[in-house]
């Protein structure tokens, strides 16, 4: 399909936009690299070939005596020395490039956890005797994750609500402000500490709890470019011409309003990585363990004589919130009138 002259010209000031065109590409690269973190990051063999067979441990799961009649008919521990001395007679076996999960404990530290940074711990271990390398790479995929599902789920709310507010006007418009004040002002970090006593937080209690009041942040921009577009007259013709309002929002106004949208996006989806992890800091967000940045922030604090934790969670969080923010610089200036008309 032929790009318009419109988009031809919004992707060149795009590219023109270095730092942030840089950004995206620095951006999707760790991303594609953490989205594969299993064959990255695990304890378990990528593959192994064991009396003439092939078997891929990271995809599935083997009992123990699958590769050595002595062991238990459970799940097989793939860094037991004899089932590793047991998979070598008959076979061998190919290990990810670090052979740590996220919640692996090394039992092999040279020095008290946290260990320092090593050869075989390129980030140093954890107070608990994990792989920092192995949480990072795990904590990233899932902050991104977490925060484009909620961008995602937020915006398609907060956008519907805007539309609808903006195009109808008066007295429906009058009652959603004043809903939205009531509902803006609630405690939310309240209110999840009472949550948190009821349920256990969980990626998706924490993803339907921030989504009741994340929803609000693109209604306000929304609302005035429909209230804007609404009084056009290429809109007022096509509701006298029978149009239905669902089809006047969804053709002639939306795709106006999405440009204004579109900007805020990347600035949402960092706010959103921002949000799990200050929760996760507090304690209120995923369960002890997750590879969450948060919980590595609060390791740090809680371990000044580590300085490599610290170091590490200032490092890849202050680095993913300054490839966001560089990226939506770069979309914001790509849909400017003034510098496309340039």
């Amino acid at each position: 399909m032929a790009l318009s002259s419109l988009t031809k010209r919004r992707l060149a000031v795009f590219r023109a936009h270095r730092r942030g065109f840089w950004s995206l590409w620095i951006f999707l690269v760790l991303f594609s690299i953490c989205l594969f973190a299993e064959f990255i990051a695990n304890d378990r063999p990528l593959v192994i070939y064991y009396g003439g067979h092939w078997y891929f441990p990271v995809l599935f799961d083997y009992s123990g005596d699958t590769f050595d009649p002595a062991a238990m008919p459970t799940e097989a521990d793939y860094r037991d020395a004899e089932l590793q001395a047991s998979i070598h007679t008959k076979g061998w076996m190919l290990w990810p490039l670090i052979p740590y999960s996220y919640n692996t404990v090394a039992y092999d530290l040279s020095a008290p956890a946290p260990s320092p940074p090593s050869w075989r711990h390129w980030l140093g271990t954890d107070d608990e005797a994990r792989d920092v390398l192995a949480r990072v790479i795990y904590g990233f995929r899932l902050s991104v994750l977490f925060g484009f599902t909620l961008t995602a789920i937020a915006s398609a709310i907060g956008i519907a609500a805007g539309a609808v507010q903006g195009f109808y006007g008066g007295l429906v418009d009058l009652l959603f402000q004043r809903f939205i004040e009531m509902w803006s002002g609630m405690p939310q970090l309240y209110l999840l500490i009472i949550l948190g006593s009821i349920l256990t937080p969980s990626f998706w209690v924490l993803l339907v709890f921030l989504l009741l009041f994340s929803w609000m942040h693109l209604t306000g921009v929304v609302r005035a470019e429909f209230l804007r577009g609404r009084s056009l007259d290429y809109v007022r013709a096509a509701r006298a011409l029978g149009v239905s309002d669902l089809a006047v929002m969804w053709r002639h106004i939306l795709p106006n309003a999405m440009v204004a949208t579109l900007t805020f996006l990347p600035f949402t989806l960092s706010g959103s990585v921002t949000v799990l992890a200050s929760l996760d800091f507090l304690g209120f967000g995923l369960p002890p363990g997750s590879p969450s940045l948060g919980e590595l922030i609060s390791e740090g604090k809680n371990n000044l004589q580590a300085p490599w934790l610290g170091i590490t969670a200032f490092v890849v969080l202050g680095g993913l919130l300054t490839l966001l923010i560089f990226i939506g610089e770069a979309v914001r200036d790509s849909f400017d009138p003034r510098k496309i008309l340039v």
